[in-house]
């Protein structure tokens, strides 16, 4: 039986249920701003050597909530991970992005894909369960997953891009090719994340960092109908709890009522939306989660608290059917100063409790 959760603010926000402060978590936490990860991953050897062994993920996931007073803790993991399982063969080079060995542009390439044997991922299932039970109930842990549509564009760019052209390319020549792309990606998201909360993730996160590259009408087809299906697959409940769902889409600010809909329990923001706004068009659909400008942390401490408020006020007191996280509009920079962090996730959690005490609530 796992230990009970001491601090559960993260999951009652997402449930749009009363706190008494604003939870905060921060999307790559664990990571390369952190001198500790950087001498954990010099230990590992490599990002991919990181990612792939059970006590290093548990060491580098836990190494920001010994810093700083978070809410959540994310599985240290990369997105890239379900494409690997397929055979395409990911690889990190230094002070490069990830790369695929194989790319998928063509019809044999498309026909041969399928959902992964889950044992091939089976590294990550057993992070999840040692993290799990390293927390001790301090906070709850997310598991996450790329979309489908993110993971394609690995897929059939071979890597990061900065045009999108091969995979545009093959969505407008051959949209049957992308669909079944797509179909394939769904399906292998939803038995990941689904396996992930078996081995005790206790919310999941659905990372569509590119669904704001599409055209309007493209990314409703493309990007967002996948998102749908990998949430309709999603467990809602696991030993009696509920596991809230979340979806991040990275430019998806045209289309958030769309998003809204989709079957997410949170919808993430990027930094370019008004939260006030946001919160007066979904509130009473959704939780927010977002959304400072990473940028911000390069500022002084006092700018960085200034700008926390600013995020703050914008979305207001929660009442009753709203739920708010704090949290970047996108992952934090590597070159952040540990010190920014410390300024911000101080100044949620004392401005927000002002905040509900000026409302009395």
């Amino acid at each position: 039986m796992s230990a009970p959760l001491q601090n559960d603010s993260f999951l009652r926000a997402c449930l749009r249920q009363p706190t008494e402060h604003t939870p905060v978590w921060l999307m790559r936490q664990a990571g390369r701003y952190l001198p500790e990860y950087r001498a954990t991953r010099a230990k590992a050897g490599s990002f991919m050597g990181l990612a792939t062994n059970r006590d290093y993920a548990t060491e580098v996931t836990l190494q920001p909530l010994e810093r700083y007073p978070l809410d959540a803790a994310i599985l240290f993991s990369d997105i890239l991970t379900v494409p690997d399982a397929m055979g395409l063969g990911l690889s990190f080079a230094i002070g490069e992005g990830p790369k695929f060995e194989k790319v998928v542009r063509d019809e044999a390439a498309v026909a041969a894909l399928e959902v992964p044997d889950m044992n091939k991922l089976r590294y990550v299932f057993d992070a999840v369960s040692s993290i799990r039970k390293a927390l001790n109930g301090r906070v709850p842990l997310i598991g996450f997953s790329g979309s489908p549509w993110t993971l394609a564009c690995y897929m059939v760019e071979g890597g990061g891009s900065d045009d999108y052209r091969q995979v545009k390319s093959l969505m407008y020549a051959r949209p049957d090719l992308m669909h079944r792309i797509l179909q394939v990606n769904a399906d292998a998201v939803a038995a990941y994340l689904n396996a992930q909360i078996e081995a005790g993730a206790q919310a999941v996160m659905l990372f569509d960092s590119w669904g704001g590259v599409l055209a309007d009408g493209m990314f409703q087809r493309f990007s967002l109908d996948y998102s749908r299906r990998v949430l309709a697959q999603l467990k809602t409940e696991h030993e009696g709890q509920r596991i809230p769902r979340i979806l991040f889409t990275k430019g998806g600010g045209l289309w958030l009522d769309e998003i809204a809909d989709a079957g997410a329990d949170v919808v993430g923001l990027d930094w370019t939306v008004n939260l006030g706004r946001a919160r007066a068009q979904l509130g009473h659909k959704v939780a927010l989660q977002g959304n400072l400008d990473p940028n911000v942390l390069f500022a002084p401490p006092d700018a960085v608290r200034e700008q926390v408020r600013a995020v703050l006020d914008s979305f207001g007191a929660p009442g009753p059917d709203s739920g708010h996280i704090f949290n970047l509009g996108h992952g934090i920079s590597q070159h952040t100063p540990p010190e920014s962090v410390t300024a911000l996730v101080d100044e949620v959690h004392a401005y927000s409790r002002l905040l509900r005490q000026r409302r009395g609530g």
